[in-house]
């Protein structure tokens, strides 16, 4: 009797295993944006070269583009990215400003501010930690947005995620605005950075979310903390920034 219920509960296990896993599947396929050969679908100005099946920026001249589409609404996007040492670059999906950050942490001056390191909506919220790999090592990123809802993901792990309509995170959205992005604006191009260093991406692939599927986001997020002296030099920043766009306004 006992080895009967045994094999019933191992049997239940498994076959809920599986609807997870099913679950778990997009339901949409991904669309190839980058086939590691070409610059098919991508513009730029002759300062990236495509080197062992990767994007890599190698002199300066601007951003990559990828000019075939617009990125959908809501849209999953996954990638690979490598830095060099001191690196900061980003990949683009909304306009205006829309960053998530790719950063060498431990190297460039960036990484001091939680809010500008690898993984980080770039200059509006922190991830939850640093789960990212040394310079010259690969790392995987993911992008997912769905109406008000973001999701950052470095190397498999959630390191971000919040629904930019809620009352508490209005401190972080007011830099977001300050940074000059428009919270409803949608139909952007994808675009990598260059920031003046190298930096290598692949394997990027991204997926239309259906209106069927949902994107909740995590309630237990949270940031980790600007302090000390990155603060101060935020705080600086920011008064400049609002300075400057108080003098420009007629």
């Amino acid at each position: 009797m006992y080895r009967n219920f045994f094999l019933a509960c191992l049997v239940l296990t498994l076959s809920l295993s599986d609807l997870s896993s099913q679950a778990e599947s997009p339901p949409n396929e991904f669309s190839t944006l980058f086939d590691g050969q070409t610059f098919d679908g991508w513009q730029h100005r002759g300062n990236w070269v495509i080197q062992d099946g990767a994007f890599y920026r190698n002199q300066a001249g601007g951003s990559l583009t990828y000019i075939r589409e617009k990125v959908p609404d809501d849209f999953e996007l996954r990638f690979e990215w490598k830095v060099s040492k001191g690196c900061n670059s980003g990949v683009y999906y909304r306009p205006a400003q829309y960053e998530y950050q790719v950063l060498d942490n431990v190297h460039s001056p960036y990484g001091e501010n939680p809010r500008q390191s690898a993984g980080a909506l770039f200059f509006c919220m922190a991830p939850s930690r640093d789960v990212t790999k040394p310079y010259g090592q690969w790392n995987t990123g993911t992008i997912k947005c769905k109406g008000s809802v973001i999701e950052h993901w470095v190397n498999g792990q959630r390191v971000l995620s919040f629904d930019y309509r809620d009352p508490k995170w209005k401190s972080e959205i007011e830099l977001l605005r300050i940074r000059g992005a428009d919270l409803e604006a949608r139909g952007g191009q994808l675009w990598l950075q260059d920031h003046g260093q190298d930096v290598w991406y692949r394997n990027l692939r991204m997926r239309k979310i259906t209106q069927e599927e949902t994107l909740t986001a995590d309630p237990d997020f949270r940031p980790m903390p600007v302090t000390g002296e990155a603060l101060k030099k935020e705080n600086e920043r920011v008064r400049t920034m609002l300075e400057a766009q108080r003098k420009s306004t007629p």
